[in-house]
């Protein structure tokens, strides 16, 4: 062999090593590049289930709440009235001595007294729960927050035109809410 083809033949293994070193530093470098993928998916894979179990856990725990509270306003609304009834019973027992009462004696003035301790018993219990009356009388202005107009009449005179005429039935607020409009005749 010539000089010139021992010089090729070396450059050719020199190329060829490098090549073979080139792809062998790429070849670890992917395998590094492939391992830390592989962990990052791993970890990325797991923050993934805990998360879903957080997830999970939570939204069954909301649902217990949500069902306890049904339960417990289901249970407040069975007994809302009860301390209510438990106070008016005496009102009950009153009334039910008056009516035997009324049947046993024959003196007006005296049932008329009893029946008046008996409501005026019923009218401070019911105070003392929030119930309150509606104050209206004839000559007030007509408030649809507070009044139901049942009918309109002509007007009796000029300074009750589109104002109170007559007052059918009372009103009551319960804690500053009305339950019940009071029902009012309105002069046209």
């Amino acid at each position: 062999m010539s000089e010139k083809d021992i010089k090729k033949e070396q450059e050719n293994a020199e190329l060829q090593d490098n090549t073979a070193n080139t792809e062998e530093t790429n070849g670890q470098e992917h395998a590094e590049e492939t391992a830390v993928e592989t962990g990052s998916e791993t970890q990325a894979e797991a923050e993934l289930a805990e998360m879903k179990d957080k997830y999970i856990r939570l939204m069954a725990e909301f649902e217990n709440f949500r069902r306890r509270t049904n339960k417990e306003r289901l249970d407040l609304l069975k007994t809302a009235n009860e301390e209510l009834m438990s106070d008016l019973l005496p009102v009950m027992d009153d009334m039910e001595r008056a009516h035997q009462s009324m049947e046993a004696t024959k003196e007006v003035d005296a049932l008329l007294q009893g029946l008046e301790l008996v409501f005026h018993k019923l009218k401070h219990v019911t105070q003392l729960k929030g119930l309150k009356p509606i104050e209206v009388k004839a000559g007030d202005a007509f408030d649809s927050d507070f009044h139901e107009g049942v009918t309109q009449i002509p007007a009796p005179s000029e300074d009750l035109k589109g104002k109170i005429v007559d007052v059918i039935e009372k009103g009551y607020t319960l804690n500053e809410k009305v339950i019940r409009f009071a029902k009012v005749i309105i002069g046209a």
